[in-house]
């Protein structure tokens, strides 16, 4: 399980950049619709001409996304020398690639499928960095980066004969997978085909399966965020090939021009309610910060304030959760529970009444590629939409205030003359455990600061097994948990926001300069 969710974080890694890269296509549709902008944004004109320019810029990721996961890959998972490992899955899955091609090219009555047509005039097939291959997907850069990963953490520091001294290290790790990649790309050429055809029997299900369908997807991202699992929830649906072969952010924002001049309404046009999660992570946490905040006593709302207020503008604004989710997620699970069930509900009506889109992030996310630049032709269904999510924020309000009062939830500052602070696994399980505070040292450097302090609170090099991370926190496996320190130790001078801890898999809540932290820990141990 500790290996799957070290999986599930290091997908984060490209994901990432989708964000950025949706943003720029969805502005760059805004500024070239002429209903919006007006004559200066018509064809030929210098206005449309730049923002074309930005705009394919902005396909880049998409148009590539194997390329992405490959070597997003590695730099998460590969335990040393993971650029040299990050090498060695693109030019393995580029070798994959040939492979198929060169099969499907001497082979085709056997296999079914004939490149001489065309990739763009034959369905499961696709050409990637130049080659025309099957269209596995992302499934099959995950596959072959995984492989990979694999070779090059049990390979890399093979000592070989020194007369074969020039093959050692990534050169041994791509000889191993050239070879490996024979057989693979046969299995790959005959099994796919019809990997292919359940697919598509499985997206038939989905879409019949209508807002049941719409409530599971999103009660179980939500639900599963403990696990680290709903990565493998929501990744399958938003890049591919769950819903949609090609995914449906890329679909999405490859229609939105489309969409923007339709007056057709949106939910045919784009009939698909998933992918609507970043909802929760606005109405939802708004909430479910306003009941934090009134639940507690006066004389410490204050304080308390200054807590809620900057973890839910997080969650609304940028889409981050963890700051609220936590904190009542390890106090009061059923709380979390509680969240889910309603989160789901929420946007299973708001899909009843017509809202689909791309809503996985926050509110600049989600203004970017759905409300500024469909406004103007479907502003209506955001008006709903909105309407909808205030009246669940009531409902969360409602519902986690009395609840906090009736069961007195020790949700932070609830007691006269505590601390108020946001709590943690390690807060509930420890509690406070006595251990001294111990000073920071200070590199004037922040990053580096963290990583010595981590480091020390871990136990040290020798303590350190494998590391990695997710979007907000270091994620470590360590040889003794007993070394590790207890939670006083990583808030010390908010170095941290705490630590959770399950048998040796350790996660240290850095935030969102984890992986700057991550470049500095990995060289010290």
């Amino acid at each position: 399980m500790n290996a799957v969710k070290r999986f599930g974080s290091a997908m984060i890694v490209p994901v990432l950049l989708f964000a950025f890269f949706g943003i720029i296509v969805g502005l760059a549709t805004l500024f070239k619709n002429p209903d919006i902008m007006g004559d200066i944004a018509a064809e030929g004109t210098m206005w449309h001409s730049i923002w074309s320019i930005i705009e394919s810029g902005g396909w880049t990721i998409f148009d590539h996304m194997e390329l992405a996961f490959v070597i997003g890959l590695p730099i998460s998972l590969a335990k040393k020398a993971q650029a040299r490992a990050t090498l060695a899955a693109l030019m393995i899955y580029l070798v994959f690639n040939n492979y198929i091609n060169t099969i499907l090219t001497l082979w085709p009555e056997t296999f079914g499928v004939d490149l001489s047509q065309g990739a763009e005039n034959l369905t499961g097939v696709k050409e990637i960095a130049g080659i025309a291959t099957l269209d596995t997907n992302i499934i099959g850069a995950i596959l072959i980066s995984a492989i990979v990963i694999w070779i090059h953490n049990n390979f890399y520091d093979t000592k070989l004969p020194e007369v074969l001294g020039i093959f050692q290290g990534l050169s041994f790790v791509v000889v191993i997978g050239f070879f490996m990649m024979i057989p693979l790309a046969f299995l790959v050429s005959f099994v796919w085909p019809y990997v292919q055809t359940g697919i598509a029997s499985l997206q038939e299900v989905m879409l019949q399966s209508g807002y049941i369908g719409v409530w599971i997807f999103h009660f179980l991202e939500r639900i599963l965020i403990p696990t680290g699992l709903h990565h493998f929830i929501y990744t399958p649906f938003e890049f591919g090939p769950a819903a949609v072969n090609e995914g449906l952010k890329p679909l999405w924002i490859s229609e939105l021009s489309e969409y923007g001049s339709s007056d057709a309404p949106l939910n045919e046009l784009y009939p698909y309610g998933f992918l609507l999660q970043g909802n929760i992570k606005i109405f939802s946490c708004l909430g479910i910060g306003l009941a934090m905040y009134y639940s507690t006593p006066k004389e410490n709302r204050k304080k308390m304030l200054a807590l809620v207020l900057p973890a839910t503008a997080t969650a609304v604004f940028a889409g981050i959760t963890e700051p609220l989710e936590f904190t009542f997620l390890f106090i009061a699970p059923y709380l979390f529970v509680i969240h889910a069930l309603l989160g789901a509900t929420m946007i299973m009506i708001m899909n009843m009444f017509g809202v689909v889109g791309l809503m996985g992030g926050g509110l600049i996310d989600i203004a970017a590629i759905n409300w500024i630049p469909l406004a103007a032709s479907h502003g209506g269904i955001y008006i709903t939409q909105a309407v909808i999510g205030f009246i669940f924020t009531g409902i969360y309000f409602v519902t986690f205030k009395y609840l906090i009062e009736k069961f007195d939830i020790a949700l932070p500052g609830r007691k006269t003359g505590e601390e108020a602070k946001l709590y943690t696994k390690k807060d509930y399980l420890d509690q406070k455990n006595g251990e001294p505070v111990v000073a920071a040292e200070n590199t004037g450097n922040e990053y580096e600061d963290k990583a010595v302090y981590y480091l020390k609170g871990l136990g040290g090099r020798g303590n350190i097994k494998d590391v990695t991370n997710c979007a907000t926190r270091l994620r470590v496996t360590v040889n003794d948990p007993g070394q590790v320190r207890g939670n006083d130790y990583f808030t010390n001078g908010q170095m941290a926001h705490g630590i959770a801890k399950s048998g040796t898999s350790v996660q240290v809540i850095v935030g969102l300069s984890v992986p700057q932290v991550r470049e500095y820990f990995e060289t010290m141990v």
